[in-house]
């Protein structure tokens, strides 16, 4: 696992120790699908293969996640409001963005889905709306930085 961030990956503007930190931990259980959702994305920016596997759910898990596979997560957007079907059963779509080396970006668009077992929400599977792997010109260092941040690229994900 990498070294805590200051301010939580999930794009809550929250600090990591009062936003995703504790869930993490096993110290809290996520209250929503939403707040799942931004727990794993926080624990593949810092590689926490542990929570990623102890939150998806027994019937769609994989074995084991190498976690040198993880790209480098650097952008999370949810999109609009969670939504729970009649069985109680819950759908996030987000967009994440990702750089695999300094040439390429990733996108990911997906309606994840949730359920909610013994008190515990549980990633089960979800719809890829989108994904896109290109390569590009790495951008200068005074460009604005392609994960999306609105920052300049050396100072957000430039060498």
């Amino acid at each position: 696992m990498m070294t805590a961030p200051d301010i939580c990956p999930c794009g809550s503007g929250k600090s990591f120790s009062a936003c995703c930190q504790p869930l993490l931990a096993g110290d809290l259980s996520a209250d929503s699908a939403t707040e799942l959702m931004r727990s794993r994305y926080t624990a593949y920016v810092v590689r926490d293969v542990s929570y990623i596997l102890r939150t998806w759910h027994p019937s769609t898990r994989p074995a084991r996640i190498d976690p040198h596979t993880i790209p480098a997560w650097n952008g999370l957007e949810i999109i609009g409001p969670e939504t729970i079907d009649e069985t109680g059963r819950a759908t996030v779509e987000f967009k994440a963005r990702a750089s695999a080396s300094s040439v390429r970006m990733l996108l990911l668009h997906e309606n994840s889905r949730f359920v909610r077992e013994n008190g515990h929400w549980l990633y089960v599977d979800g719809d890829v709306r989108e994904s896109v792997d290109k390569a590009t010109n790495k951008p200068g260092r005074n460009s604005p930085c392609p994960c999306g941040s609105g920052r300049k690229f050396k100072k957000c994900c430039g060498p």
